[in-house]
C-alpha cells in the first residue's frame, strides 16, 4: 500500500463526535459562536478556535491530536489555503481531515479547494439544518461538498 493510501485509508476511519479533536479556524466571532453551538449539538466536547491562518501549524502542534480542521478560506495574515499547504507538509497531521468553510461558495472556490488538497467545501452561510449531519457524516469518513444553495 502506498504512503497516500494509507493517508487515505486513516482519514476515512470513523470518528465518534464525542471522541473528536477539532479545530475551528475562523475569524468572524458570529460564525464561530454557531459553528461552536453546532458542534455541541452532536457532542464534540474538544475543540479549539484560531482566528487566523497564521501560526495555525503551531496552534495545532499545541493540541493532543486534530481529528477535524474547519477552516474559513479569507483569513487575516494567512489564508486558509496557505495554513492548509503548512498541515499538508506536516507529517503529524497527515491524517487530518480539513474542510473549507467559506462564504466564497461558488463552484470555482469549490475546484480551487479540491485542487488545494482540502478534503471538503461548506459553503456559508451555514445551514443550522444540515450543519451536524454534515460534520457527523465527515468524522464518519466521507467527503462533503456543498456550496450551501
Amino acid at each position: 500500500m502506498t504512503q497516500t493510501a494509507v493517508v487515505e485509508s486513516a482519514k476515512n476511519q470513523p470518528i465518534d463526535p464525542k471522541d473528536a479533536y477539532v479545530l475551528v479556524v475562523e475569524d468572524n466571532l458570529q460564525n464561530l459562536v454557531l459553528i461552536a453551538r453546532l458542534l455541541a449539538f452532536i457532542g464534540v466536547r474538544r475543540y479549539e478556535w484560531k482566528a487566523s491562518g497564521w501560526q495555525v501549524l503551531e496552534f495545532a502542534d499545541t493540541m493532543p491530536r486534530v481529528d477535524l480542521v474547519l477552516m474559513d478560506l479569507h483569513l487575516p495574515y494567512e489564508d486558509g489555503y496557505d495554513a492548509l499547504a503548512k498541515l499538508r507538509n506536516d507529517p503529524h497531521f497527515a491524517n487530518t481531515r480539513v474542510v473549507a468553510v467559506t462564504a466564497d461558495a461558488n463552484p470555482a472556490s469549490m475546484e480551487k479547494a479540491k485542487n488545494a488538497g482540502f478534503d471538503g467545501f461548506l459553503g456559508k452561510p451555514i445551514d443550522p439544518d444540515k450543519f451536524p449531519d454534515q460534520i457527523i457524516d465527515i468524522l464518519q469518513g466521507e467527503s462533503i461538498w456543498d456550496l450551501g444553495y
